[in-house]
């Protein structure tokens, strides 16, 4: 039997003893030798590259999932175990999670709604249903409030309000940008916790005025409003857990822009098969 020799400082060494060492296969090297380059590590050089696009894209917060998600939807077959190594070789990976706490005031005498959406956070339609809720971002100037109105359908972000105080103006701001967003789209059922800025009278006279129904979590218990609570996990984990604000006019552009340049227009979401909440609601649009 007839062996090839790599010959290195003098000495002859045998291609397969080499290659082993080297971790390299034989039909590698010999690609070496006549000056190219694999065509598997051409191909896997030209995902990676792609890979990179679309985690930079997604501010680095999709993992292999949504990533591999995204590369079939451009078009491209490739298995999830490529994606899953070709990123963990790279250090590729989504930004890592803490754990969300929601906080709410109960404690007051105002009035409470009855439970009416009972945790079906399913809607065929819409403008339907909003769920809403206050989170708070600590900023060196102190905190600023943010409340939001989210669609059960498309879970988009159809409101929001951000302010230096939790009163009910904010829930009240929110709202109202939802109807005019949403061009006049009045929700059946409006949903949040029981908190004083939904029981309040300024609040109540504003679902009042378009006829809609009010429905509240009940006491403590933060699954009756999990879409809204997902919600205020996922921007802390992809967004403000990630940042340090000096002031409050810096927190409210960075939100403006997670919110309307990222998670309404670009941000592929799970629940809606993969697909971004606008680009779900044009799709109800036309069907």
């Amino acid at each position: 039997m007839k062996y090839a020799f790599i010959k290195m400082h003098d000495q002859k060494y045998p291609i397969e003893t080499m290659c082993r060492v080297l971790k390299a296969s034989r039909s590698g090297y010999y690609q070496w030798r006549r000056g190219g380059i694999p065509q598997r590590q051409v191909r896997q050089r030209e995902l990676l590259a792609k890979i990179k696009k679309i985690h930079e894209g997604s501010r680095r917060n999709y993992g292999s999932p949504r990533i591999l998600r995204e590369l079939r939807k451009a078009g491209i077959v490739v298995n999830h175990k490529t994606v899953e190594e070709l990123m963990k070789r790279n250090g590729i990976q989504a930004k890592r999670k803490k754990k969300f706490k929601a906080t709410t005031n109960s404690k007051h005498n105002l009035p409470i709604a009855e439970n009416l959406l009972n945790r079906n956070f399913k809607t065929n339609k819409p403008n339907e249903t909003w769920v809403g809720d206050i989170t708070y971002i600590a900023t060196e100037e102190g905190w600023l409030y943010l409340a939001a109105w989210i669609d059960l359908c498309t879970r988009k972000v159809v409101g929001w309000s951000m302010a230096s105080r939790m009163t009910a103006d904010l829930v009240v701001d929110a709202f109202r940008m939802a109807i005019f967003r949403q061009k006049g789209q009045i929700p059946n059922i409006v949903h949040s916790d029981r908190g004083s800025q939904y029981a309040s009278g300024d609040f109540r006279k504003e679902l009042k005025k378009y006829d809609c129904k009010q429905s509240m979590s009940r006491k403590g218990d933060c699954w009756d409003n999990a879409v809204s609570e997902s919600f205020f996990g996922t921007l802390k984990n992809e967004l403000v857990y990630h940042e340090k604000y000096k002031t409050r006019e810096e927190a409210r552009l960075s939100i403006f822009d997670y919110i309307e340049m990222f998670y309404n227009k670009r941000r592929i979401h799970s629940y809606l098969n993969y697909v971004s909440p606008e680009e779900f609601e044009k799709s109800m649009e036309t069907a």
